[in-house]
């Protein structure tokens, strides 16, 4: 889909997700291009052609699944987190019970690498320890979650201005693995978490910040 979007774009059409519509996809064959390219868009399409019904059958699939679980449908109700990263979290950390606090939650999910020397405690990029594919789910669901929640996207510019986009993809990750960890826990879907505060349940606040 990005590769035919740049097909798309080489020839001045920008149509973002309207490219996949019936009118977008129409466009999209129509234009005139070098041969190369035309055979680039061919194969492209066809890769596409070949991909889509699987797709759709596995996301039914999961849907399917999500169904009969009413954690991974909490967690769904969180911004950005779809079935696959709610499913997902919920088989990889198999009980909350397992972690005391959201930072051990964090930490075991995301692993960034750790730099300390003395009193100071420095966390850094992803490291290549943890479940590597809800890694990438959380770090891609928080994404989505930046771009919809105000609090997140200025949380999000701040830390990107100060440490650099990559660093500040991690903290995002690391947030909503605390967040997904805390609904989980104390049976919150994402709108009473958020009234009651991100630390709800901690030792010491267990009613959350009010």
């Amino acid at each position: 889909m990005n590769q035919l979007h740049v097909v798309a774009l080489n020839e001045g059409v920008r149509r973002k997700k309207a490219l996949w519509r019936p009118a977008g996809r129409s466009e999209l064959e129509s234009l005139v291009l070098a041969p190369w390219a035309l055979r680039r868009r061919r194969d492209l399409l066809d890769v596409f052609d070949q991909l889509t019904p699987k797709i759709h059958d596995l996301t039914r699939a999961l849907e399917e699944e999500v169904a009969k679980r009413p954690i991974a449908r909490r967690l769904m109700t969180h911004p950005g987190v779809g079935v696959l990263t709610a499913l997902a979290f919920e088989l990889v950390i198999g009980t909350p019970e397992r972690f005391g606090c959201g930072k051990q939650i964090a930490s075991y999910v995301v692993v960034p690498t750790e730099e300390s020397s003395g009193d100071r405690r420095r966390l850094g990029h992803i490291s290549k320890q943890g479940n590597a594919l809800l890694r990438f789910l959380l770090v891609e669901a928080a994404q989505v979650t930046v771009r919809s929640q105000p609090q997140w996207r200025s949380k999000f510019f701040h830390l990107a201005m100060r440490r650099g986009r990559k660093i500040a993809k991690v903290a995002m990750a690391r947030k909503l693995a605390v967040h997904l960890y805390w609904m989980w826990r104390q049976g919150l879907d994402y709108g009473p978490l958020e009234k009651l505060g991100s630390h709800a349940g901690e030792p010491g606040n267990r009613h959350g910040v009010q």
